[in-house]
C-alpha cells in the first residue's frame, strides 16, 4: 500500500481530530505549492491572492462578498511554526478533549470557537480607534483561535485533570491552559493584536460551551445539524432492494442473521462515538424496525 493510500485510509477511518489535524496540513500544503509557483513565475501575487481569498479580513465589505472565510481562515497557515504549534497545542489538548467528550463535540468547538475568534477580530478593528487605518487591509488567518477554543473548553470540564511537563512534573490541566492563554493572548499585545483578539474569541467560546454543556446544554447542536445535512447531500445513496424470498436453508438463515446483527452493532457503536443524531435517516429507520420486533 502506498503513502497516498495510507493516508486516504488513516483521513477515511482516524478520529475527528486526525481529520481537522489533516485539513490544515492540506491547505497548508496547497498554499506552500501556490508561493513556489509564484516564485518560479516571479510573481508572488499569486500566493498573496490565495491567501486572500481563505483568510478572513476585518474590513466588513469585504467579508460580504467573502463570507465562506469564517470558516477557512481557521485551517490557513503560512508560516511552518505556526501551523506546527497550533497543530501539536490541537493534538495533545485534543486527545485529552477525546477522552471525556465525543468527536462532533471537538469538530464543533474548532468551528465555533475559530467563528467567535474572528466575530471578536472583525468588530474590535471596526470599533478601537486604535485599528482605524488598519481596517481595509488586514485579515486573520490560523487555527489559533479554534485551538484556544478547545483549550480552554477541556480545561473548563476537567479543571483537575493532570498533565505530566518536563521539569515541571505534574501540572493541572486549569493552570496550563490558564498559562498559554495569558501568554498567547496578552503578552505583548501591541504586536498581532488581531490574533490575540481572536485567541479571546475563541477562549470565551470554549467556556462558555462547557459552562452551557454541564447545565444540559449544547452550543454545537445547530452547526453539527448543517454538517451532517452536508454530508448527507453529497455522499452517495445507497439502492435499497426490498426481497421476500425465503432463506432455502439454515446455513442461509443463519448467514442473514448474522449479517443483519452485524449492521445493528455498527448503528450501535456510531451512537455510542457521536451520538443519536449522527445517523443517517436510513439508520435510524433500520434502528426503529429492530425496536419494533423486539416489543
Amino acid at each position: 500500500m502506498g503513502i497516498w493510500d495510507d493516508i486516504k485510509n488513516t483521513f477515511h477511518n482516524g478520529s475527528s481530530l486526525t481529520r481537522l489535524i489533516y485539513v490544515n496540513i492540506a491547505v497548508f500544503i496547497l498554499i506552500s505549492l501556490t508561493a513556489i509557483i509564484g516564485f518560479l513565475l516571479t510573481n508572488p501575487i499569486v500566493a498573496e491572492k490565495s491567501i486572500d481569498f481563505l483568510a478572513v479580513p476585518s474590513s466588513l465589505g469585504k467579508l460580504i462578498i467573502r463570507p465562506w472565510t469564517l470558516i477557512t481562515y481557521m485551517f490557513l497557515h503560512k508560516d511552518i511554526w505556526h501551523i506546527l504549534f497550533n497543530m501539536l497545542w490541537l493534538y495533545w489538548f485534543g486527545t485529552i478533549f477525546l477522552q471525556y467528550l465525543d468527536q462532533r463535540k471537538l469538530v464543533a468547538v474548532y468551528l465555533l470557537g475559530g467563528i467567535s475568534g474572528a466575530f471578536l477580530y472583525i468588530a474590535s478593528f471596526n470599533i478601537f480607534p486604535a485599528f482605524a487605518g488598519l481596517v481595509s487591509e488586514s485579515v486573520a488567518i490560523g487555527a489559533s483561535a479554534s485551538v484556544m477554543a478547545v483549550v480552554i473548553a477541556i480545561a473548563a470540564y476537567v479543571p483537575d485533570y493532570n498533565v505530566n511537563l518536563l521539569l515541571l512534573g505534574r501540572v493541572k490541566l486549569k493552570y496550563m491552559a490558564l498559562a498559554i492563554f495569558v501568554l498567547t493572548s496578552f503578552m505583548d499585545f501591541s504586536v498581532n493584536s488581531g490574533g490575540k483578539l481572536a485567541h479571546i474569541g475563541g477562549a470565551v467560546f470554549g467556556y462558555l460551551y462547557t459552562l452551557n454543556l454541564r447545565q444540559g446544554r449544547d452550543l454545537g447542536k445547530g452547526i453539527n445539524k448543517v454538517i451532517d445535512s452536508i454530508i448527507t447531500i453529497f455522499k452517495p445513496r445507497k439502492k435499497m432492494k426490498v426481497t421476500y424470498k425465503k432463506p432455502s436453508d439454515d446455513y442461509s438463515y443463519n448467514k442473514i442473521k448474522t449479517e443483519h446483527q452485524a449492521r445493528i452493532n455498527t448503528i450501535l457503536d456510531k451512537i455510542s462515538k457521536g451520538g443519536y443524531d449522527s445517523l443517517t435517516k436510513e439508520e435510524k429507520d433500520t434502528l426503529f424496525r429492530e425496536s419494533q420486533k423486539r416489543n
